[in-house]
C-alpha cells in the first residue's frame, strides 16, 4: 500500500481518565502499514494451515491412470474432514499416500472395502462379502478398458481396501501392491477446480447403489 501525507505534528487529545489534555504523536503511516500487513499476514496463515492439514488440500492430477474420469494437469480440492465422521465408501475417489513411498500421492477408485471378498477374472470383477454370500458384479460405467487375462483374489480385512484406477490399462493400484490400509487415505476427491469447462462438485462420485449389480 502506496500513502502519501505530509510531515506529521503533535496534537492534543484529551486524557479520559484524568480529565486532563495530553500531547501523543501520532505513528508514521509507514509503521501503520507494516503492522497492518504484518498482521494480516498473520490471520491469513491461522486461517490456512488449519485449513490444509485439517480441512482441503489441492492436488493436481498427473498421468492418466484415472481417466476418462480425471484428467493429467486437472486441479482438485480433497476433503479431508469426511473421513473423520465415516469410513470411505465404495465408489469415492480418494487420495492417498502410496503405501511403497508415502511422499507420493495416488488418487484411485475404491473398489472393495473391509469385509470384502473381491475377485477379478479378466474384465469383471465379483465381491462377495456378509451382505451379499452369493456374491455381486460391480457395474463400472466410468471406466476406460481393461485388457482379459487378469485373475486376481483378495480378501479384506479390517480398515483394508482394494483400489483402481478407471483407467485400467495404465494404473498402477492394488492389483499391483496389494490392498490399501485406511491411515494411508488423505481424503476424498471434492472438487475439480481447473479446467473451468470441466468445473464439477464431487468429480467422479460412483455411490455404491450404482456399482453394486447382484446376481
Amino acid at each position: 500500500m502506496n500513502l502519501f501525507s505530509h510531515q506529521q505534528k503533535d496534537f492534543i487529545d484529551p486524557d479520559i481518565d484524568g480529565g486532563v489534555e495530553t500531547e501523543t504523536n501520532t505513528p508514521a503511516p509507514t509503521e501503520n502499514s507494516f503492522v497492518e500487513i504484518l498482521r494480516f499476514s498473520l490471520i491469513a496463515l491461522l486461517i490456512v494451515v488449519p485449513v490444509r492439514m485439517f480441512i482441503a488440500q489441492p492436488f493436481i492430477v498427473s498421468g492418466a491412470s484415472m481417466e476418462q474420469t480425471f484428467h493429467n494437469g486437472e486441479y482438485l480440492i480433497v476433503d479431508q474432514v469426511s473421513y473423520h465422521l465415516h469410513s470411505p465408501e465404495r465408489g469415492d475417489v480418494v487420495i492417498f499416500r502410496y503405501p511403497r513411498d508415502p511422499s507420493k500421492y495416488f488418487i484411485k477408485r475404491i473398489i472393495g472395502i473391509p469385509g470384502d471378498t473381491i475377485t477379478i477374472e479378466g474384465s469383471t470383477v465379483t465381491i462377495v462379502n456378509e451382505a451379499n454370500p452369493e456374491g455381486f458384479t460391480v457395474n463400472e460405467p466410468y471406466i476406460k478398458s481393461m485388457r482379459d487375462g487378469v485373475t486376481i483374489t483378495e480378501e479384506l480385512g479390517d480398515r483394508e481396501y482394494f483400489v483402481m484406477g478407471d483407467n485400467r490399462d495404465e494404473s498402477s493400484d492394488s492389483r499391483v501392491w496389494g490392498v490399501l490400509q485406511e491411515e494411508r487415505i488423505i481424503g476424498k476427491a471434492f472438487l475439480r477446480l481447473f479446467p473451468p469447462q470441466v468445473f464439477d462438485v464431487m468429480p467422479g462420485e460412483a455411490n455404491e447403489a450404482v456399482m453394486n449389480s447382484v446376481e
